[in-house]
Order: structure tokens, then sequence, then C-alpha cells
């Protein structure tokens, strides 16, 4: 059974510069899709990924990250958007890495599609009205 889920690791400073990831892709046979990073030489390294592949090869892969010293979180928040205080102004769509956001053609509103989403919570920020918010 192939499972795909989004998990975000920390990597301990002593760990920041070592292949860890790549080692996922030769040993466990995973697939991995880099959503969010933040990696400084010398302290703490934190990867926000889809990491992809068959269900005993993701357990064993997991294993592999925490018993060479990186923590997993399991990606459990989700940003949802609030309707009612949504005026469809737009400026989430610049903000957006991810391509979230859009314009429908004709009506000019401001379309959101959380399956692209990467919780960057950029869009939290920038949003005027607050229409944009962290759901657990």
């Amino acid at each position: 059974m192939t499972v795909s889920k989004r998990i975000v690791l920390h990597f301990p400073p002593r760990l920041v510069d070592k292949a860890i990831v790549s080692k996922l892709v030769k040993d466990y046979g995973l697939d991995f899709n880099i959503i969010k990073a933040s990696v400084t030489p010398g302290e703490e390294g934190l990867l926000v990924m889809e990491l992809t592949g068959e269900q005993r090869n993701y357990d064993k892969g997991l294993k592999y990250l925490t018993d060479t010293g990186v923590k997993i979180q399991s990606l459990s928040q989700d940003v949802v958007r609030n309707e009612a205080r949504c005026t469809h102004c737009g400026a989430c769509i610049t903000m957006c890495p991810s391509g979230a956001f859009s314009l429908e053609t004709g009506t000019r509103k401001v379309l959101f599609e959380n399956s692209k989403c990467v919780v960057c919570e950029l869009c939290i920020k920038a949003c005027p009205p607050r229409a944009m918010e962290l759901y657990f």
C-alpha cells in the first residue's frame, strides 16, 4: 500500500550538513517533495516535506530518521479561509509561493485550493480582513 504524508523534520545542528534525505530515496525507495526548508549551518534545520512510498518502506525510513537523531512531527495544522470575512482583495495571491490562490475570471473572486497550500502562513500575515486562519 502506498502512503503519502506531510511531515516536519527537525535536524539538530550536528546533522544539518549530512545527506540524510537522499538516503530515504536510495535505501528506502521513497519520493519526497520539499514544501519548506530552513537550514543554516551550525543551527537547527527545519524541513517540511511530503514523503511518499510503500508503507513498510515509509515506516523503515522514519525509523532511520529517528535513529539518526532527527525529530519527526506530523503536519497536523492546515490553513483555512473564513468565507464570511474574505473580501476577495487579492493580497494573498501575490504572497503565496505555492499558487494556492487564483483569481476567477469574470467574477474576480479569489479562489483558494487547500490541496496546494504548504502552510507557510504568509497569507495569514498578508490578509487585511484576517480571513485566513490556522486550523489545528
